[in-house]
């Protein structure tokens, strides 16, 4: 059996292209077609959404629209995409990650439905589900129809912490009123959008989501099945998913090194000014459910810290379902600040940091009361006070149970 055969054998899930091409792509027959995609849009088999949608009969696919990083992965994380002509296809690609970060009437005028198949992470501050909301509302304003084909929440269905976004900090990484983990899929966080005014000026697409089928709220991305295609550089398993969330706002500022830059992206809090073993006991004495941490010893490749040799903890999520995943980098700060009160989190050397720092928490508020104590304790209600709420007022939208 080949490794393709095995993957295809042993997955439990079919993601919405494959849905879509067993039912003859019945959506989209006679249509013209443009498609925002990136290499995570694939069937079982690792077959591009691209050459699907290219080869199928009563298809035609006229423009494609580029993310950050691209259609094809090829461009690197942060660089601009420029637009361009795919090599394989010789198809249009318009680019939404420099320049235009939403499409303009200009580049919709040629296609009749625009479909949405990207693998996202579960975390606002991804900004796929900026880029899928932007083209929602764009689809809108030009009369055109919006697809989604659906994939998991790699943090499955049922994870939602964070508080929603407030006024004044909403941006690219902050798009749109939800919480920072919102335990949606890409098809029911575009139902979300639409049917609650959430799109720019309360528009609303004619919107079609394709389901996955076989997928249920509590899988993990390993209970799929699927194959995992690295959404971004520093995302390279699905399991890096519940890092980033764990260690991802932190990373905003160089206050700390999460591993970015050396070969556990995500899954590090360390320093030069760290005694490893002790931060590792102070951590694990904290009891937090479902992480342990432990000392680890690193000289980063690039970025932050590049060529210095630091330390800190390994962390080690256990059980994911019973974690809270964005306080462990809260409580890491509050450990910090008592052992080595001379580097804290928020001190002044960081403050050009503080604006994205803020953006990505989607408040000032959360910056602004720990900084007083240094405490958790000082913001896990506003942290938490949306989440119960949320989930629900989503709940109408899950197409999965």
């Amino acid at each position: 059996m080949t490794v393709l055969m095995a993957l295809c054998a042993v997955a439990q899930v079919k993601p919405g292209i494959e849905v879509l091409r067993d039912g003859g792509f019945e959506q989209l027959k006679g249509k013209r077609v443009g498609l925002l995609t990136n290499p995570t849009g694939v069937d079982n088999k690792l077959k591009s959404t691209v050459d699907i949608l290219h080869e199928a009969a009563d298809v035609e696919l006229v423009a494609l629209y580029a993310p950050e990083h691209g259609v094809r992965g090829d461009v690197y994380a942060g660089d601009k995409v420029d637009n361009s002509v795919d090599f394989a296809t010789g198809v249009k690609v318009y680019s939404l990650y420099g320049k235009n970060r939403r499409p303009s009437a200009e580049m919709l005028k040629d296609i009749d439905v625009l479909v949405y198949d990207i693998q996202d992470n579960g975390c606002r501050s991804y900004t796929f589900i900026s880029s899928m909301g932007v083209c929602m509302e764009a689809c809108a304003e030009n009369g055109k129809e919006f697809m989604v084909l659906d994939r998991p929440n790699p943090l499955g269905g049922n994870k939602v912490e964070g508080c929603l976004v407030e006024d004044g900090f909403f941006s690219f990484v902050s798009n749109y009123a939800i919480p920072y983990l919102y335990g949606l899929t890409p098809g029911e966080l575009a139902q979300y959008l639409n049917e609650e005014g959430m799109l720019k000026g309360g528009v609303k697409c004619n919107l079609t989501v394709i389901p996955m089928e076989g997928w249920h709220r509590y899988m993990s991305f390993e209970q799929t099945g699927m194959p995992w295609i690295l959404p971004s550089p520093h995302v390279p398993q699905a399991v890096h998913s519940y890092y980033y969330a764990a260690t991802g706002i932190i990373g905003e500022t160089p206050y700390l090194h999460i591993g970015v830059g050396y070969t556990l992206p995500f899954q590090l809090f360390c320093q030069e000014w760290i005694d490893a073993q002790k931060f590792s006991k102070a951590m694990n004495d904290l009891n937090l459910k479902g992480v342990i941490f432990r000392p680890i010893y690193v000289k980063p490749f690039y970025g932050n810290c590049k060529g210095t040799n630091i330390q800190g903890v390994q962390v080690y999520i256990t059980d994911a379902v019973d974690c809270n995943l964005t306080l462990i980098q809260f409580y890491a700060i509050e450990v910090l600040a008592k052992m080595y009160p001379d580097h804290l989190a928020f001190d002044e050397a960081f403050k050009d940091r503080f604006n994205m720092f803020d953006k990505v928490c989607g408040t000032d508020k959360i910056r602004k009361m720990m900084s007083k104590r240094y405490q958790v304790a000082d913001i896990i209600d506003y942290w938490n006070k949306d989440a119960d709420a949320f989930i629900a007022k989503s709940k109408k939208y899950y197409l999965y149970r």
